[in-house]
């Protein structure tokens, strides 16, 4: 764990992420972070016991977007796009999203 130089606190990275996307990430948090081929970058939160984890995306001005195992879709609206709510990401970070997913399952409740 790092310091913070300003507040002489601790610094992990999910309080980086948080400040990057503007949320609160704590430290049982499951996070990931992927930086995409144009420089666009992505936060994935779960919390402890939530239905549902939080993706954000510097593309989409750190908007949070609520994901569940089963909110990846493809050919919906259209066909080949793939979505997450209104959300239209590519298959990198469909990807990653789904292995985040994938990690984080035994947080989210039965």
């Amino acid at each position: 764990m790092t310091t913070d130089s300003d507040s002489n606190g601790p610094t992990g990275i999910e309080q980086i992420l948080g400040r990057l996307c503007g949320a609160e990430i704590s430290e049982k948090d499951y996070v990931g972070y992927f930086l995409n081929e144009y420089g666009e970058e992505l936060v994935f939160a779960q919390r402890p016991g939530e239905k549902t984890g939080t993706l954000w995306h510097s593309d989409a001005d750190w908007e949070p977007y609520p994901v569940g195992d089963h909110s990846i879709k493809i050919g919906v609206p259209m066909d080949g796009v793939i979505t997450v709510e209104d959300l239209i990401i590519n298959r990198p970070e469909a990807t990653w999203l789904s292995a985040c997913l994938a990690a984080s399952r035994h947080l989210r409740p039965c």
